[in-house]
């Protein structure tokens, strides 16, 4: 059953409706005339579904995609390349701090990013977000020591890198109502081919060229990825300047399904960034070369590519919490089923494989279910209150499950950590499930489940 006949749950705040028709949509409580049908600039009938302007914005949101999140999934390359090279005379722990709060910047960052958003539009975010990413890649060109790469490469990137990110989310789910899942499966399958992309390039260029210039390599694709970004990504809804209220961001917390998505996707989290930081780890220990170990990050992230597409495309047919809740089943299942007994490289890859395809959807659903649960003008605001939560999961998760491996050794240790990763995901799909009940009642989500 499609998610767009639930029934209505209640307006978000006094004085106001939600359309039928519009997913969510706040409507003012009258029409402007009595002889007239409201056709307000969020109604149903003003989302065009695509045009030039509409999918120019999806191409170049999805280039925002590449450089933010597909940027972030280096960080298998960079722990290594730092313990053995400048940060030689750190422990492992302390290294993987940049890659974590790389991620975790880029995501907290949007509380304040969604704000600009709804106040100002993309263009000020995405040239700032442009030079603060492409500057702080140079700086940490240039890096020696640690705090001079925790400022280059996880704060000032970090933060360049929130800022395109979110607007191009935002940006893309203003044009879209009905085709909105496959449209922002195109956007989040950016962040998979950055995936693929920038991996391959630090791996062939750091031997052939050294860091340095390897880095300055990729800084200088972003640019010209940007600059395409900067002249495309419009936002259909006009900008519209508030006073700045705390209360804005908290207000939508006080609304019981987006309190359970917000904790369905903290706990999925919690589990899903699991394997993508020790997938490596865990082959290389059961005697994997570490050629064909570093690159099973590659392969997952080619396989979302299906993940962050096909279950977006289909969602706009069955319905975005439906597909949601069977791939987040899915996830745990893998990783539960398979990942734990898996022995052999064929069963690395293979898994490598599945796991790309269903975690994908973690990616490119969550901010559809965002949109269907959220006011489209208070997008950004929402998304960002999202996303500084989500934040935390990410900055936890991997940390979390280091210290569940390092309390056993050997197998006992890895076993553990799947487990807790398992475990979580299988939380967050009861989540949804929850979610999905608070939209539209049990019957709902009993043809969910079926």
């Amino acid at each position: 059953m499609n998610s767009t006949e639930y029934p209505e749950p209640k307006a978000p705040f006094p004085g106001s409706e939600i359309s039928s028709d519009t997913e969510h949509t706040v409507v003012p409580a009258e029409p402007p005339s009595s002889s007239q049908p409201l056709a307000g600039p969020h109604s149903h009938g003003n989302f065009p579904e695509g045009g030039a302007q509409a999918w120019l914005t999806v191409s170049g949101a999805s280039a925002c995609l590449f450089v933010s999140f597909g940027w972030v999934n280096c960080a298998g390359i960079f722990q290594q390349h730092y313990q053995a090279n400048q940060l030689s005379a750190y422990t492992p722990s302390e290294v993987a701090w940049i890659p974590a709060l790389q991620v975790f910047f880029m995501l907290f960052a949007g509380c304040m990013v969604g704000k600009i958003f709804d106040d100002y539009g993309p263009s000020v975010l995405l040239a700032a977000g442009t030079f603060l990413h492409v500057f702080g890649l140079m700086m940490t060109s240039l890096s020696t020591e640690y705090y001079q790469i925790l400022l280059s490469q996880a704060i000032c990137s970090a933060l360049g890198a929130s800022m395109v990110f979110f607007p191009a989310f935002n940006c893309a789910s203003t044009w879209f109502l009905k085709k909105r899942g496959a449209a922002m499966g195109l956007v989040a399958m950016g962040s998979s081919i950055g995936g693929i992309i920038f991996p391959v390039m630090l791996i062939h260029l750091i031997p052939r060229v050294g860091f340095a210039w390897a880095i300055r390599t990729c800084a200088f694709l972003i640019l010209a990825l940007l600059i395409w970004a900067n002249l495309t990504v419009r936002s259909r809804i006009p900008p519209s300047k508030r006073p700045f209220r705390i209360k804005a961001f908290i207000s939508p917390l006080r609304e019981v399904p987006f309190v359970l998505l917000t904790a369905a996707v903290f706990i999925f989290y919690w589990g899903m960034f699991v394997p993508f930081t020790y997938i490596v780890v865990e082959a290389r220990a059961r005697g994997m070369s570490p050629d064909l170990a570093n690159y099973l990050v590659v392969i997952l992230n080619a396989a979302s590519i299906v993940g962050r597409t096909v279950p977006n495309a289909l969602a706009d047919r069955f319905g975005h919490f439906n597909m949601m809740i069977a791939m987040a089943t899915l996830v745990s299942v893998l990783v539960l089923a398979v990942w734990i007994p898996a022995s052999g490289d064929a069963a690395a890859i293979a898994f490598s494989v599945l796991f790309g395809i269903a975690s994908g959807a973690g990616i490119g659903l969550i901010p559809v279910l965002i949109a269907q649960v959220s006011p489209i003008q208070e997008i950004g605001t929402r998304t960002g209150t999202y996303f500084a939560i989500a934040s935390l999961a990410a900055l936890s998760g991997s940390p979390i499950g280091g210290a569940i491996l390092g309390s056993a050794s050997g197998a006992s240790g890895f076993r553990n950590t799947k487990i807790f990763s398992g475990v979580t995901c299988a939380v967050g799909a009861l989540l949804f499930v929850a979610t999905n009940v608070a939209l539209g009642g049990w019957k709902r989500a009993k043809s969910a489940k079926s």
